[in-house]
């Protein structure tokens, strides 16, 4: 199969998380229409994700869930766990920490830094924290691949730069700093503010 776009894994995700929840309410089959209007798309987008992934249903009562959530898990998930770590944990990597932490069987959050000796040494929102200056050995020995970064803006730049030449492979970022690295490397940023004044616009719009 051949790599998917970063979109389709968005939804991808979103479609599983949708799926487990209908699970635990005991719903076996769903439709693509139905599907996609819990997540505000339309059937075609659907289904043309899962044709992506090869996954097609000729059952007339729609998609057996529970295979498809097996499907989208072959696909996106690693076939081996993945470790993660956050740092900086202040109130935003508490909050993430906590969120988090046992959501998925293929990423173990492993370990927190932070330059705080209030917090280092603790075991904060059910993970440990280490001292930042710690951070090369514990990539190492933890095998950490995947940091969140939630350091205050200042801290943003060095604190990738070191993590990418400790050896981590991928870098969601939490702050509002762009941030560069290495082709060898995925990045994802997520500005909550940008995210606000999206909806603020079209709120404004809504209400002209």
């Amino acid at each position: 199969m051949k790599k998917l776009p970063g979109k389709t894994v968005e939804r991808l995700s979103e479609y599983r998380r949708v799926l487990l929840t209908l699970i635990s309410q005991g719903k076996n089959y769903i439709y693509s229409h139905e599907l996609a209007s819990l997540l505000h798309i339309t059937a075609v987008q659907v289904r043309r994700d899962l044709m992506l992934i090869g996954y097609s249903s000729g059952i007339r009562k729609g998609y057996d869930i529970r295979v498809l959530v097996e499907t989208i898990g072959r696909v996106i998930d690693s076939e081996t766990p993945l470790n993660v770590a956050i740092i900086g944990m202040g109130n935003l990597g508490r909050a993430v920490s906590s969120y988090f932490r046992g959501k998925r069987s293929k990423l173990n959050l492993v370990a927190s830094f932070d330059n705080d000796q209030q917090k280092t040494g603790k075991v904060i929102s059910g993970v440990r924290c280490y001292d930042v200056r710690e951070m090369e050995n514990m990539i190492k020995e933890l095998n950490i691949s995947i940091i969140i970064l939630t350091v205050p803006p200042d801290y943003a730049r060095s604190t990738c730069d070191d993590a990418v030449r400790f050896g981590v492979k991928g870098v969601l970022n939490f702050t509002t700093v762009s941030l560069n690295v290495p082709p060898t490397v995925y990045l994802e940023e997520y500005d909550m503010v940008t995210s606000i004044e999206k909806v603020a616009y079209f709120v404004k719009e809504s209400i002209r």
